[in-house]
């Protein structure tokens, strides 16, 4: 008989600045205590820059928007998935060293496995990205 696998967590905030720290801290408790200290801190800073990135370039706070994440674990890995209404298709900047922004999409660079951009299939956009975790602690 084939394993059953987890259901994803989901979540939805509103297009809030202060979603950003209630996402990260709803990710990290959701969490298993015994992964917490080893994808806790990377998962943390992946959910602070996706969620950010929603936020600045995807939902309209004045149109009361939503973020919705979506994780769950699967081959391996812990999957995040950010999504948001907005049309736009992040891309990896390159920004000079006095730039005050867009190193975000760096960051989710360096820390993911994998990561991508997908169009939702009703409406917004989806970032996805996955970290390793060792099966077990």
């Amino acid at each position: 008989m084939p394993e059953i696998p987890l259901v994803p967590v989901h979540w939805r905030f509103p297009a809030h600045p202060t979603s950003v720290r209630r996402a990260r801290h709803a990710v990290a408790e959701s969490l298993p205590q015994v992964l917490r200290p080893h994808l806790g801190d990377d998962l943390g800073l992946l959910t602070s820059e996706l969620v950010t990135n929603a936020l600045r370039h995807g939902a309209c706070r004045e149109d009361e928007e939503l973020i919705e994440l979506i994780l769950w674990p699967a081959d391996g890995h812990y999957w995040l998935a950010v999504s948001d209404p907005g049309t736009g298709k992040p891309e990896l900047a390159r920004p000079d060293t006095n730039s005050e922004s867009g190193r975000g999409l760096i960051l989710v660079d360096s820390l993911a496995t994998a990561w991508t951009v997908r169009p939702r299939p009703t409406r917004g956009t989806s970032v996805i990205a996955g970290l390793p975790f060792r099966q077990g602690g």
